[in-house]
């Protein structure tokens, strides 16, 4: 009995240093990709014509954010095809985080789309949200109801369909969602039917698909479905999407996790010493490049970012962004989205991971390996649900740093564990060594 409580008390000295230091760092990192700006800062959005004779899509934000590439991704194509009026709309008109730090104005707010339109939207695009299934999310799911009974499609992007099953209308409707969460929208809402192993599903009136990137089917979907194959084929060309299946959703094997996803343990919880980007937003970036930026670091929980620049810039199509910087000054890094040409901005030396043509996540993946290792940028891949078997990676193989951190903690808890064994039998048998050698002294006399 003694031995196997002795097993358990070094078990639990194994375990306690790294749990200590490194659940608060994976709280921490968590709670960074949507973390609201604190400063109050905000921004007019670009005003936009408004043409009655085009139908008019939707993507919607909510009070706490979204997912960066969810929100950008659908609407840069949307807006590629010059066949649409695109906005970004909200509850209210304040900023929103997108996953990153990227503060993005919303177009308008429910009410003035209302006014606008005086009807549904034709098209309403539901990213994933921070809060999906919490009550803070009802100003939107309410609003997706009305939208819904208006006859307008509905395009959930990952776990956007979390947010539609909430408000019940996904009910009796075939669906899908990231696999890292499809398992717990299973038992959450039963009334759908939830599908794996595709990268969307058209069930009529609802359109949802799978992680993040799985989201440019979905949209180049929705465009040939009301537009026509050659305007989606040919937004396909524009953004550099090479996955495009005009005859139905690409194949796609069910990701589920592995020995190797084991990586993202590690950098989480003990990366503490992983670099900050500054993203330094410009006048005409393009959205999708953006999205490339802060998701592929914010997804791979390695690299930190924060948007930086002198003032509100305006994207290739008029999205309105508030950086929360203006320097990169004391960041490990500076990134500049979107352009090849040089700039001038106080920090480190500035790195252009669109200085080829291309998909824009393929030059930031590539960086990601560079400046991390193989194994993060392969499971921010996965992730993202972006094949990258054609995508060349080098870098080193494995975050060896981030994996023997914890593995020292574990021994330095146990040579504590150890020591205090041994003060406790010499508390325990000193006095008793001692009795026996007053004892001897005292027959030797």
């Amino acid at each position: 009995m003694r031995a196997v409580l002795r097993i358990v008390v070094l078990a639990l000295a194994a375990l306690a240093l790294p749990a200590a230091l490194g659940a608060p760092a994976v709280v921490g990192a968590l709670a960074a990709l949507n973390a609201p700006r604190t400063d109050g800062a905000s921004a007019s959005p670009e005003p936009t014509a408004h043409d009655p004779a085009k139908p008019t899509a939707v993507v919607v934000v909510g009070d706490r954010g979204a997912v960066v590439s969810d929100t950008l991704a659908p609407y840069e194509i949307l807006a590629t095809t010059g066949a649409f009026n695109v906005y970004i709309v909200a509850s209210e008109p304040h900023p929103v985080p997108l996953t990153g730090g990227l503060d993005l104005v919303p177009d308008l707010t429910f009410a003035e789309l209302e006014n606008l339109l005086d009807g549904p939207a034709d098209v309403v695009v539901v990213p994933a949200m921070p809060d999906v299934g919490q009550a803070t999310t009802k100003p939107v799911t309410d609003w997706l109801a009305t939208q819904a009974n208006g006859g307008a499609l509905l395009l959930s992007v990952c776990n956007g369909s979390g947010v539609l099953a909430s408000a019940g209308l996904l009910d009796g409707h075939e669906a899908t969602a990231h696999w890292l969460r499809i398992g717990e929208f299973e038992g959450r809402y039963p009334a759908v039917e939830w599908v794996r192993g595709t990268r969307y599903v058209d069930d009529g009136g609802v359109i949802s698909t799978a992680g993040i990137l799985s989201g440019i089917d979905g949209t180049l979907h929705v465009v040939q479905r009301i537009i026509g194959a050659d305007a989606a084929a040919d937004a396909a060309e524009a953004i550099g999407w090479r996955h495009h299946h005009p005859d139905g959703p690409a194949p796609m094997q069910q990701a589920r996790l592995g020995a190797s996803d084991a990586v993202v343990a590690f950098n989480t919880a003990f990366g503490w010493d992983r670099p900050t980007a500054g993203v330094l937003l410009t006048d005409g970036v393009g959205e999708i490049e953006l999205a490339s930026v802060f998701d592929t670091y914010g997804q791979s929980l390695a690299v930190g970012t924060l948007a930086v620049g002198a003032g509100p810039v305006q994207s290739r199509h008029g999205l309105t962004f508030v950086p929360r910087a203006e320097t990169a000054a004391g960041l490990d890094r500076l990134v500049v989205p979107g352009t090849t040409g040089s700039v001038a901005v106080a920090g480190p030396e500035p790195v252009y991971p669109h200085h080829r043509p291309g998909f824009p996540f393929d030059g930031v993946l590539q960086d990601l390996a560079r400046i991390t290792d193989v194994a993060t940028a392969r499971w921010t891949a996965k992730v993202l649900e972006y094949p990258i078997d054609d995508l060349a990676l080098s870098g080193p193989a494995w975050p060896w740093s981030e994996t023997l951190r914890p593995v020292g903690l574990a021994a330095v808890g146990v040579l504590a564990a150890l020591g205090l064994f041994a003060l406790v039998r010499r508390a325990r048998g000193g006095p008793r060594r001692e009795d026996a050698a007053s004892a001897d002294g005292a027959g030797e006399a």
